[in-house]
C-alpha cells in the first residue's frame, strides 16, 4: 500500500474514532429522554448542548473544507446553542444524524485521492485539509470523552460501566 492511501486509511480510522477511546456511537446509544436537557452538577451546558456544540463545529469545519464561499461564523454563539435552549428527543436525534452524515461527509473528503491533503482549503490559504481533518478528530475525541465521562456523573448508562 502507498503511503497516500495509509495516510488516508488512518485518517478515515482516526475520525470515525474508537480506537483507543469510546468512539461517537457508543456514547450516545440509548441516551435516556429524560436527560438530554439537564445539566450535569457544575457544567453550564446541557447533553443536547454538547451534542449540538459537536455537530455545529464539525459542520463548520466541513464547510470550511469544501467550500471557497466559507465564511467564518461568530465565536462561541454560532458553536454553542443558547444557554436556555432545550430540545426533545426527535431534535436530538436528528443532532445526532447530521453528526453521523457531517463526519461520512469529511471521510469521503479525506478518502478521495484528489482531495491534497497538504494543500490549503478552499477560501484560506492559511491552513490544509490535513490540520482540519486532524482538528475535528482531535475536538471530537475529547467532546465524545467528556459526553461519556457525564454520563457517568449523571448515571445516565443505564447499568453501571467500568470500563
Amino acid at each position: 500500500m502507498d503511503r497516500d492511501r495509509r495516510l488516508r486509511d488512518q485518517l478515515v480510522l482516526l475520525l470515525r474514532g474508537g480506537s483507543a477511546h469510546m468512539g461517537f456511537a457508543a456514547a450516545v446509544a440509548d441516551f435516556p429522554e429524560a436527560l438530554i436537557n439537564a445539566r450535569p452538577p457544575n457544567v453550564g451546558y446541557t447533553f443536547w448542548h454538547l451534542l449540538e456544540h459537536l455537530r455545529l463545529t464539525q459542520a463548520d469545519i466541513l464547510e470550511y473544507v469544501t467550500s471557497p464561499e466559507y465564511r467564518e461564523r461568530a465565536w462561541p454563539e454560532a458553536y454553542w446553542p443558547a444557554k436556555d435552549a432545550r430540545a426533545t428527543m426527535r431534535e436530538w436525534l436528528e443532532s445526532v444524524a447530521a453528526f453521523r452524515r457531517d463526519l461520512e461527509a469529511l471521510v469521503a473528503v479525506v478518502s478521495d485521492v484528489g482531495t491534497d491533503l497538504f494543500g490549503a482549503v478552499p477560501s484560506s490559504g492559511e491552513h490544509t485539509v490535513l490540520r482540519e481533518a486532524l482538528l475535528v478528530a482531535d475536538h471530537n475525541a475529547y467532546h465524545v470523552g467528556e459526553l461519556g465521562i457525564l454520563r457517568q456523573v449523571a448515571a445516565a448508562w443505564g447499568r453501571p460501566r467500568t470500563a
